[in-house]
């Protein structure tokens, strides 16, 4: 009996940290003077899952996840990361939680003087205060190969294309090894095939590094090749959840237009 009971623990261990809720939004609301951007969010994000909000322009899902590191605070509603309330920490607390969440904005956010190399440095010495140059050296080198621009290392911003500006910026983001990745809106002015490459590049990212991910988009393509589960946001709310498949065959008319673009 005691052998199967060894065969038995380390499968339930790794069932409970697969259920593991590493974001949970309870009733979050949010308003700007009269607008009310958030209306009620709710939902959990569980340890290695993709999550898509899937919405139109100005509907509100990139606020949601700039409330989900801090940048903005809730009106009403819990908002816990990791079992803290976001909303309840100080400057230190927030700092040290920001480590382990990984943004990465439309816009890639290079540093335009700084190459490559020196972009992927930057975090290793100021967050990290890695100071052994090998060590340094090594890990930009590894993430740069893992998003295909090992060969890039040495050039500017500016002699990259839009699609090698997001893979880098995604590699600076994944180089301090966060717990939690946040995508806003990751394939948007890029053309489809790029887009798909950029997709498909943030589902090995998720396997490879076992991250957690929100992904804001309203690019079906990208949620189909990323998503675990998608959430609907229209005027502030969750309208509808499930799988691609399942909310293909939704008879919610919003939902619907989606697929039917």
């Amino acid at each position: 009996m005691a052998v199967a009971k060894e065969h038995i623990e380390p499968k339930k261990k790794a069932s409970a940290q697969k259920d593991e809720v590493v974001i949970h939004a309870q009733g979050v609301k949010k308003a700007f003077g009269d607008k009310k951007v958030l209306k009620n969010i709710t939902f959990d994000l569980k340890r290695g899952e993709n999550m898509v909000v899937l919405g139109k322009s100005g509907q509100g899902k990139s606020v949601t996840i700039q409330c989900v590191v801090g940048l903005l605070k809730p009106d009403e509603g819990t908002l816990d990361v990791f079992g803290e309330n976001v909303a309840e920490m100080n400057d230190d607390e927030l700092k040290q939680l920001r480590i382990k969440i990984g943004f990465l904005f439309q816009s890639g956010a290079l540093y335009d003087s700084m190459t490559v190399r020196e972009n992927l440095e930057f975090p290793l010495t100021r967050v990290l205060k890695l100071t052994d140059q090998s060590e340094i050296g090594k890990k930009v080198e590894e993430v740069l190969d893992g998003v295909g621009l090992l060969d890039a290392i040495d050039k500017l911003p500016s002699d990259l294309s839009g699609g090698m500006r997001k893979r880098v910026g995604l590699a600076r983001t994944l180089i301090v090894n966060p717990e939690i990745m946040l995508y806003d809106e990751p394939t948007t002015g890029l053309d489809p095939i790029t887009s798909r490459e950029i997709s498909e590049l943030i589902l090995n990212m998720q396997k490879k590094y076992k991250t957690s991910s929100i992904i804001i988009t309203h690019d079906m393509e990208c949620a189909r090749i990323t998503a675990d589960r998608i959430v609907v946001m229209n005027e502030g709310e969750y309208i509808a959840e499930g799988t691609f498949k399942e909310l293909q065959k939704s008879d919610n008319e919003i939902v619907r237009s989606f697929f039917n673009e």
